[in-house]
């Protein structure tokens, strides 16, 4: 028996056998949503569906987090490139972009302050724009 805790502090208890993989346990208690389910044990997202519930040696009550996402995840990529080493698959260099951006403008802003003999009024006016197109996009992008 392993409890299920999902994010709003409910609990579900699942009848599993140790040979039972964690896709299976995705199909028997989440049927429809196999996609959408993240399962963590011991602060580890269980990502491969094929790996048995004895090897993660899973203790009788033991917690499996549940976290169900409303879309479903991007299908992985196929081929020769695709990397299942969990170092690669957590860098995704699109998400430091924002960060990034940020940085250089802050950085472009305290210099613009500090060193205003150095910019003219053109490029103070074109960083001042950018600053606002930048934020209306990260508004956009990120608005839910």
């Amino acid at each position: 028996v392993l409890r299920l805790k999902f994010l709003n502090d409910t609990e579900r208890l699942a009848r599993v056998r140790p040979g039972d993989t964690v896709g299976a346990l995705k199909r028997d208690y989440f049927p429809g949503q196999e996609q959408q389910v993240r399962l963590i044990y011991q602060g580890q997202l269980l990502r491969d569906d094929t790996q048995s519930l004895a090897a993660l040696h899973l203790a009788h009550n033991s917690v499996l987090h549940c976290h169900i996402s409303q879309h479903s995840p991007a299908p992985a990529p196929a081929g020769p490139r695709a990397s299942t080493d969990p170092v690669h698959a957590a860098l995704n260099v699109g998400s430091l972009m924002l960060p990034l951006f940020v940085l250089m403008l802050a950085v472009l802003w305290y210099f613009q302050l500090q060193y205003r003999h150095v910019f003219t009024a053109t490029a103070t006016t074109f960083l001042a724009g950018l600053t606002l197109l930048f934020s209306f996009m990260a508004f956009t992008m990120y608005r839910r």
